[in-house]
């Protein structure tokens, strides 16, 4: 080590010393400087700020004395009990990094001016741009590791929350008597009012599922105008219950199909409206049996299903064996899952729900009317009999293929 470097060395060890001195003096003034700049820490637990800023700083002027590789800091224990005091407390975790950035500027401040005042010679420069960069890697690497500490509690505080909400849930879904004015205290949630209820999916194995899910349900409530916040429930790490404040027809929302495009992997099913209690539950319970279509169409399911469109074949997949033997006595031939006969069926179901009109049917799908008209025949001859016979089944078999598809289709031979 040269003289200079050896020089160096000592004036930065002089300036932890000195204000390791005064360490009470200067815990108080930045936490007085973080409690003035930052409004969301003045009523958050103060004592364990104090504790908090105090570690802190002794452990930097520690490794300002014994010039230690910053790069190994270790964030002091009352600094982590502090950044999770703080996620139980529901505080954004910006007004923690915004403390350390605070006070990180306040404890430079106060080295430089130690500094300044006990020597004046040139290589107080280096001096100072040595003591910054210790500093700021030190408390790159303590922020880091309060952040996770942050991060960890807020997760477990909104895992327990979430366990707790989805108890109450289930309690209100019974058909018992409940204390109204409880359960909305306790869900945030106003029950005397309109509901559309929904489930929402993510089909793959991504860890950030539910931050997905919680997304597309701020931004379909958003779209709906909702006055209030949607109930978001939690029943496992990839699915959840919703309800929307609304009384209009979610499933016919003219934004659904924009919000959906926005995030492909996400799936959901809607319930009906409904008021009050009754209709809380009962949209739940309509939404339930469109998400039980969707699962069993499997990977090949529409993203967005309405329980008005599916309710006729809900009760048909608890047993898809015996709905593909009907499906298939339904259309004949055209219950061969081919890529012609999908048009076909396409086709015939429109036919059927605009009551027969050759017309309509080719508005509707953007044809030539004699050309709806030969399909239809076509239909009819690869089914083996006119949809007059057994029109009924026909209908709601064709209904049952394009919501559920390959699960209830006969492969092409």
């Amino acid at each position: 080590m040269t003289q200079d470097e050896a020089e160096l060395r000592a004036r930065i060890t002089a300036v932890g010393e000195a204000l390791s001195d005064r360490l009470d003096e200067l815990t108080a003034d930045v936490q007085a400087v973080i409690l003035e700049l930052i409004p969301d820490l003045r009523g958050a637990a103060t004592d364990i700020l104090h504790d908090s800023v105090r570690s802190n700083i002794e452990t930097a002027l520690q490794g300002l004395e014994t010039r230690a590789d910053s790069s190994e800091a270790t964030a002091p224990a009352t600094a982590v009990v502090y950044a999770q005091t703080l996620a139980q407390a529901d505080v954004a975790p910006t007004a923690l990094i915004r403390a350390y950035r605070v006070g990180q500027i306040r404890f430079l401040r106060r080295c430089i001016e130690e500094l300044i005042a006990t020597a004046s010679a040139p290589a107080d420069v280096f001096a100072t741009l040595q003591i910054v960069e210790s500093v700021s890697v030190r408390l790159d690497r303590v922020v880091e590791q309060v952040y996770e500490a942050y991060e960890q509690a807020r997760e477990l505080k909104l895992r327990d929350r979430s366990a707790v909400l989805a108890g109450r849930v289930r309690d209100l879904l019974r058909d018992k008597p409940v204390d109204i004015d409880g359960a909305e205290r306790a869900l945030s949630y106003r029950l005397r009012q309109s509901h559309v209820a929904a489930i929402a999916w993510v089909d793959d194995d991504a860890l950030d599922a539910l931050v997905r899910l919680r997304r597309f349900t701020t931004a379909l409530g958003e779209d709906l105008g909702c006055d209030e916040d949607p109930l978001f429930v939690v029943a496992d790490e990839r699915l959840a219950w919703l309800w929307f404040p609304t009384s209009d027809d979610v499933a016919r929302a003219p934004h659904l199909l924009e919000v959906a495009k926005a995030d492909r992997s996400v799936s959901v099913a809607i319930g009906e409206p409904g008021r009050q209690i009754d209709g809380f539950r009962r949209s739940h319970q309509q939404a339930v049996g469109a998400q039980a279509v969707a699962a069993a169409a499997g990977t090949d399911h529409e993203q967005i299903t309405p329980f008005a469109d599916v309710a006729p074949i809900a009760p048909i997949c608890g047993d898809l064996e015996s709905a593909r033997v009907w499906v298939h006595e339904a259309l004949g031939g055209l219950a061969i899952d081919t890529t012609r006969n999908a048009g076909l069926r396409d086709t015939v179901r429109v036919f059927l729900e605009t009551g027969g009109s050759y017309t309509a049917t080719a508005e509707q799908m953007f044809l030539h009317r004699n050309t709806a008209q030969y399909r239809v025949k076509q239909a009819e001859e690869v089914r083996g009999r006119p949809l007059r016979e057994r029109r009924l089944d026909a209908e709601l078999a064709l209904t049952a293929c394009q919501w559920l598809k390959g699960a209830v289709l006969q492969p092409p031979t």
